[in-house]
């Protein structure tokens, strides 16, 4: 096989391995705009709601499967995770397509949850192994890419069908329960991670996952999620006050709405694409996000300094979303992977999301006696989380641009 070919192999498979992530952000979304509906249709309460939201893809549901899905990912295999999960997921997205009662929300949102959850882990982890050396910042930040198209293609089906109501709703889960189908027969011609299966065959024992949590794997760990943790917080609470912002500055149709959280993804996705996929693998890294936690800051700061007027909501947009873009979370899915061994990767990479994830969980039962406090209140907590999330990241954040994962490992053993 030529060396063109590898590489358009590696993309291949990056992008059959990332559509974990469009699916991640896509079920998070189209899960909020069915709930919406459902709420008055079931007469569901607060409490329930704050249920589905908290044990779905996007909190402590996920972070439960990408737990179990990392363990059993060094185990079993990327392959063998990654290709199975994918008809989990089918099931559980066909009962919120097909709903008729509250029981089936309620599983289906598990069980995407679940299986969302465990693929992540496999995924980042396959991407990274399979990826050039001098190109890993690149592939990963092409799932990132497809993370953030996830709610663009969301939301504009979600607009195009509104005047559908719940039928509408059915038919964005329809569409992602296509993928995950197709994605179950595209990637079953996937060749395992190769890096994988040359550590099976080695002969060497697997370390306990104890491992983990000593010496640079425990700060590996506890570097990650402060870093990814504070950041998710804001991310997290962000999805809960934009529509505030949407409305006090005039865009009060759904149409405008929508075009405005569309766009912020858009400009996502230009950033990764624009700076952090072509300066990851060639720059200082810790310099790159530090510049991109500065940026957010400010962006965030805005809110909690100005009164809400139009450009000043549009440059939170425009500063926090391409900002974000070579930030916290692109540079997560990267560093996670490349801070620990082959046959402890996925364990770690679920383990610092299903922190992060369960911890946004926890945190959302508390969002609203945070926006109780006033507006201007909670746009100071969250500017802190994100000065939080930017100080432990640019004290932490390793200098891997380049390396190979092999290196990198005979660096940290070096280091022991």
């Amino acid at each position: 096989m030529t060396k063109a070919q590898d590489h358009r192999h590696a993309w291949r498979d990056t992008i059959l391995a990332g559509l974990a992530n469009y699916i991640d952000a896509g079920s998070i979304v189209s899960g909020s705009v069915a709930l919406a509906l459902w709420q008055d249709h079931y007469r569901l309460t607060p409490g329930f709601m704050g249920l589905l939201g908290a044990f779905g893809p996007n909190a402590i549901g996920a972070g439960i499967g990408a737990l179990v899905g990392g363990i059993l990912c060094d185990r079993l295999g990327r392959k063998t995770i990654y290709q199975w999960d994918m008809l989990i997921y089918a099931a559980g997205m066909a009962l919120l397509v097909f709903a008729v009662a509250p029981w089936m929300i309620v599983t289906g949102f598990l069980i995407v949850g679940l299986a969302v959850g465990a693929d992540i882990p496999a995924s980042w982890s396959l991407i990274a192994e399979q990826a050039p050396d001098d190109r890993r910042g690149r592939h990963s930040g092409m799932a990132q890419v497809l993370w953030y198209l996830g709610p663009v293609v969301v939301l504009l089906m979600s607009l195009a069908l509104t005047s559908l109501g719940e039928l509408g709703a059915r038919i964005v889960f329809a569409h992602l329960l296509i993928i995950a189908l197709a994605l179950t027969f595209l990637r079953s011609r996937m060749q395992e991670s190769q890096r994988w299966t040359d550590a099976q065959a080695s002969g060497e024992a697997r370390p306990p996952i104890s491992t983990l949590f000593r010496g640079k794997y425990l700060g590996s760990i506890l570097g990650l999620v402060g870093m990814y943790g504070f950041w998710n917080l804001w991310a997290g609470t962000n999805g809960f006050f934009f529509p505030y912002i949407l409305r006090t500055v005039g865009a009060a149709t759904q149409a405008q709405a929508v075009a405005i959280q569309a766009l912020s993804f858009a400009i996502g996705m230009a950033s990764i694409g624009l700076v952090f996929m072509q300066l990851a693998d060639r720059v200082n890294q810790r310099t790159l996000f530090a510049i991109s936690a500065v940026i957010q800051v400010c962006g965030m700061a805005l809110l909690a300094v100005f009164p809400l007027t139009i450009p000043v909501a549009l440059l939170y947009v425009f500063l926090l979303q391409f900002g974000g873009g070579f930030g916290a979370q692109s540079f997560f899915q990267l560093w996670s992977a490349e801070m620990f061994p082959t046959m402890l990767r996925s364990t770690a990479q679920g383990i610092c999301f299903a922190v992060v994830r369960i911890s946004l969980g926890v945190f959302s039962f508390f969002v609203p006696l945070l926006t109780a406090t006033g507006f201007t209140t909670l746009a100071l907590i969250l500017t802190g989380f994100l000065v939080i999330s930017g100080v432990i990241g640019f004290a932490w954040a390793p200098r891997n641009e380049g390396k190979s994962l092999e290196q990198l490992a005979a660096e940290r053993h070096a280091a022991a």
